[in-house]
């Protein structure tokens, strides 16, 4: 792969996967990959072994085992986080779990759900689904509007909102909406469409990549409280190029950092920390389904634009990029069934 500061190296860790959605890197250098339809594969030495004791979910339409993070000390606790499609009645939502996984890295013990959103949907569309660990333990998961475009401003459902939970899944005292009625408490910010990606900077702020319509596909600082405009406000169109809510702007309403239009369907953002690549420290790395490259962004501030595309045979609609302990960079490719590293 050619970047604007030099070639980078593409090797693929594994391959042979059945529509990969996210992978989180282990201490000993093995990997956890998640499959849609409710397979957990741990990868070690190029080779997929099954992980039993997932969770039962509703893999239709986007929905199904989605995200896995590890917490910041797995090393000591052995805690990872999923979220996935939890069957509700004849719905499904998104819901996060957490578990531990055993010593072998066969099984997942402890399967315990920490958040279900309300009932909000029985479609198979915009679960969200990134859980992002917050420096101060607590927990923020994204969800979509579940196709229902009002209901992400109406905060007696969590749809098209970010929450934030404890790690035993209480809400914390100072979420913005504690207390006030008619406002789900585990609400952080709502007014999002799709948020499929979703990370923190150097400076502990989270950040999310979301689906726009037929443009406007954003990225967005998120701030406590804040009602990021959807479907009020948009710098897209509908699919049929009607016109979305009000316009681009509106008072109380947040305006994304970037947008992309046309949109590249962008899941998976990471900020980069590392050493290996010290030309992008502190650049945010966003996957795109719809153009298969990887979009690379400068942040000064509040700040984004679009400095790169990586492209190349390996970036066939990149679903999840996280950074390595070593400075590597690992992506999936939903498009190749595989999970590649990048390295100088």
């Amino acid at each position: 792969m050619d970047a604007e500061r030099g070639a980078v190296t593409v090797t693929p860790v594994a391959a042979g996967l059945n529509e990969p959605w996210a992978v989180a890197p282990l201490p000993d250098g093995s990997l956890l990959v998640t499959e849609r339809d409710g397979t957990l594969q741990l990868i070690r030495n190029g080779k997929a072994t099954l992980v039993r004791g997932t969770p039962r979910v509703v893999a239709r339409g986007q929905g199904g085992l989605l995200d896995i993070t590890l917490a910041r000390d797995f090393a000591t606790s052995r805690t990872l986080f999923l979220t996935y499609s939890k069957p509700q009645g004849r719905g499904s939502g998104t819901a996060l779990a957490a578990a531990e996984l055993s010593a072998d890295g066969s099984r997942l013990v402890g399967l315990r759900d920490l958040f279900e959103s309300a009932p909000g949907g029985n479609t198979g569309r915009h679960f969200g689904s990134r859980v992002v660990e917050a420096r101060d333990g607590t927990l923020f998961v994204t969800i979509g509007d579940r196709g229902d475009r009002p209901s992400a401003q109406d905060r007696t459902l969590h749809n098209g909102s970010i929450v934030r939970v404890n790690r035993d899944g209480s809400v914390p005292a100072d979420n913005p909406f504690v207390g006030q009625d008619g406002v789900l408490p585990e609400i952080w910010s709502y007014g999002h469409r799709n948020p499929q990606g979703a990370g923190l900077d150097g400076r502990g702020t989270l950040w999310t990549a979301e689906h726009g319509a037929r443009g406007g596909d954003e990225v967005n600082r998120i701030e406590k409280g804040a009602n990021f405009g959807w479907p009020v406000i948009s710098y897209g169109v509908h699919y049929s190029g009607g016109k979305i809510g009000e316009g681009q702007s509106k008072p109380g309403m947040e305006q994304p950092a970037f947008y992309w239009d046309p949109s590249i369907a962008p899941s998976g953002l990471m900020v980069y920390q590392g050493n290996m690549f010290p030309e992008w420290k502190g650049d945010m790395f966003v996957g795109s389904l719809k153009f298969s490259y990887i979009s690379r962004l400068e942040v000064s501030g509040d700040s984004v634009r679009e400095v790169e595309q990586l492209e190349s045979d390996e970036t066939l609609r990149v679903r999840d990029i996280v950074e390595d302990a070593d400075g590597s960079i690992l992506f999936v490719s939903v498009g190749a069934g595989a999970v590649y590293r990048m390295t100088r």
